[in-house]
């Protein structure tokens, strides 16, 4: 049975490409002069709950001992979960071409900063 850093770092892996492709989702709408539509809704929620289950896993980690060598892989952790929501709140749950530039940017963020926690991730 695989460990929980093995399955951890495989979904970490995961989070940056789905952060990536919704990116360049949002992206190419934005470049049609389109907006969100239902499909990229329920994409986000998708990736939200992979987010979510990947905290849990990392505080399940962190309460058995198993602590990152850099604790800043913990704030990257929490930035990249709350960034949707945060979007989402921030634009009202508004859908047009603004709101796709915006989640776009985001998304690409998102990316980098997932990188960025498993380079502090050990």
């Amino acid at each position: 049975m695989p460990s929980l850093s093995f399955i951890h770092g495989r979904l970490a892996q995961t989070v940056i490409l789905y952060a990536f492709a919704m990116g360049a989702w949002s992206a190419v709408n934005f470049f049609r002069g389109k907006g969100i539509d239902s499909s990229y809704w329920g994409a986000l929620v998708i990736g939200e709950i992979m987010l979510l289950t990947q905290g849990v896993l990392g505080v399940i980690m962190l309460i058995l001992g198993l602590r990152p060598p850099d604790l800043l892989h913990l704030l990257y952790g929490v930035l990249v979960a709350f960034s949707w929501p945060g979007v989402y709140i921030y634009t009202q749950a508004r859908q047009g071409r603004a709101e796709a530039g915006v989640y776009a940017m985001v998304s690409f963020f998102m990316f980098g900063l997932a990188i960025r926690a498993i380079m502090t991730g050990g």
